[in-house]
């Protein structure tokens, strides 16, 4: 299919589970136009809204889709992956020592030369100086103590975190589905 639209990249989905809820909130489920209609085509989902742009081959014409609901229920997982960017929204984005949001890194509060190991209860999000001035030290060695003791997030704290960090791009057709305290776009 070939756009007619200036640019159907512009133009991504939001994609809603069953219960018309996006599947994650940050990030963001989204699709590119390219795969909102593959599931459009698949049946998949049922269109909620559409852009004003279109998409067409010799045969076909249909407006890009701009929210999209899927036809079954994807059951939210109970317990979150452990990743670097979890651990870094569970701890929105800044550094547990000193607040800082730049350079982030992760630190382990018992150090992993000294038996500690990579699990939410021993990981913190760091800045760089931060983490380099802590070096190797415990958090009572080194005087830097977390402002937040580390703990396993659930799915819900990390979607309430995520409300806090709006994507960058929120379409309009979005507004009533996503909760946000800042604008949306137009």
């Amino acid at each position: 299919m070939h756009g007619r639209a200036a640019n159907p990249e512009a133009c991504p989905a939001l994609v809603l589970n069953a219960d018309y809820r996006p599947l994650s909130y940050y990030p963001l489920s989204i699709w590119c136009w390219q795969d909102a209609i593959k599931a459009v085509f698949l049946d998949r989902v049922n269109i909620v809204s559409e852009y004003e742009e279109t998409v067409h081959s010799p045969s076909f014409e249909m407006k890009l889709p701009s929210v999209v609901c899927l036809k079954s229920y994807i059951k939210p997982v109970r317990h979150p992956a452990f990743t670097r960017f979890n651990v870094f929204l569970r701890d929105r984005f800044q550094c547990q020592y000193c607040g800082d949001d730049n350079d982030l890194t992760f630190d382990h509060l018992i150090p992993r030369s000294r038996g500690g190991r990579t699990t939410w209860d021993n990981v913190v999000t760091a800045c760089a100086p931060c983490n380099l001035s802590k070096g190797n030290k415990l958090p009572r060695e080194s005087g830097f103590m977390p402002n937040m003791h580390p703990e396993q997030p659930t799915v819900m704290q990390l979607h309430s975190n995520g409300r806090r960090f709006p994507p960058n791009y929120l379409h309009q057709s979005w507004q009533d589905y996503l909760y946000w305290d800042s604008e949306l776009e137009p």
